[in-house]
């Protein structure tokens, strides 16, 4: 089996904490820095978040001041405080004032307060901050995990205030040739996916869900690569072809285009479909439980278009594992024969009867 190299992150350090510590500060700062990680913030906020008591007691010693406001702020967070705009006023003011002063944590800050101001209904006063921080962030901290977040969440302010062609604008800025992170791709492309499925152009969307499903896959993020090669089963399961290019080579052959050129015709060679299906079916969860399997829903209806219900023999066969009920009434109609029919709408009854 490969092993898998997984990259340097402070939830890695986090682990090494607890395999290796507790250790002192001159140590924990070699780990620090043999790992590339930024800043005593990112070692903090992966304490919190995974319940490092001691770990995060000893880094927070080393916060600046603007750090401190903003540690103190993703703590409130994630006691379920929603009242946090004056309290990112204060940050804001502390990351601004010339003996404490942190420029990429003002652009982080405004983005948090765009986003609370988003959540209170604030839209004007959300659009300004997010874009302010994009800008800033794009400045003094281009392609980090902070200006990538703002990206997308300017490009998920367009969305949710029905301004697609815009959020579209702005996820084309997170390329893929950048330094952007695998899995900021992987979000990017999804959502452009989608968008360009809305405006029927078949070719792009396909192709930005290809690129997502790789990425995701560089990511580790293995939910997110079963998403995306799902969409991109969808959108090509009617366009397959025995003499169409690879996939990977159309992507890397695809050049932007003039308003005047002809949208490109979606041709899918089948090498690629099964390479996508086969990768989404070996990462599928081991278990078939959960009210909501989205994830099953759709490889079970791709399964049937492309005669591979031979896949799920093991789902079929085992009715009671199932909790999701528009699986189950999928699964019901998959066979036509009598007694999968029969056991399959038995499970269907008690799933809605619950």
């Amino acid at each position: 089996m490969t092993d898998i190299e997984v990259p340097n992150t402070p939830g890695k350090l986090v682990s090494k904490w607890r395999a290796e510590g507790p250790v002192d500060f001159i140590t924990l700062t070699n780990w620090k820095e043999e790992m590339a990680i930024e800043s005593w913030l990112m070692i903090a906020e992966a304490a919190l978040f995974l319940d490092a008591a001691e770990l995060y007691e000893l880094v927070a010693e080393s916060l600046s001041p603007a750090e401190t406001a903003t540690i103190g702020l993703v703590r409130r967070r994630m006691l379920g405080d929603n009242k946090l705009e004056q309290a990112i006023n204060d940050a804001i003011e502390i990351a601004k004032h010339p003996d404490t002063r942190d420029l990429k944590l003002e652009g982080r800050l405004r983005m948090e307060r765009g986003l609370t101001r988003f959540e209170n209904g604030d839209v004007d006063g959300a659009k300004e901050d997010l874009e302010w921080a994009e800008l800033r962030l794009k400045s003094v901290a281009k392609a980090s995990r902070d200006h990538d977040l703002s990206l997308l969440n300017r490009a998920a302010l367009l969305m949710a205030t029905n301004a697609p062609l815009m959020a579209l604008h702005v996820y084309s800025e997170i390329t893929r040739d950048g330094d952007h992170a695998d899995e900021t791709i992987a979000i990017s492309r999804l959502g452009a996916s989608r968008i360009r499925a809305s405006l029927g152009h078949m070719f792009d969307a396909a192709r930005h869900a290809w690129n997502a499903h790789a990425h995701a896959i560089k990511a580790f993020q293995t939910n997110m690569a079963i998403e995306a090669g799902t969409l991109f089963l969808e959108l090509s399961l009617s366009n397959i072809d025995e003499d169409a290019e690879r996939m990977m080579d159309q992507v890397k052959n695809a050049k932007p285009r003039k308003v005047e050129d002809e949208e490109p015709k979606l041709s899918v060679n089948p090498k690629d479909i099964d390479g996508v299906f086969n990768w989404c079916f070996e990462n599928l969860p081991k278990t078939n439980s959960g009210e909501h399997r989205p994830d099953l829903r759709a490889m079970v209806s791709i399964a049937k278009n492309l005669d591979k219900l031979d896949s799920f023999a093991d789902l079929f066969s085992e009715p009671d594992e199932v909790e999701d009920a528009t699986l189950a009434a999928m699964i019901q109609v998959c066979l036509d024969d009598e007694e999968h029919t029969r056991i399959w709408g038995e499970r269907l009854s008690v799933l809605t009867l619950i």
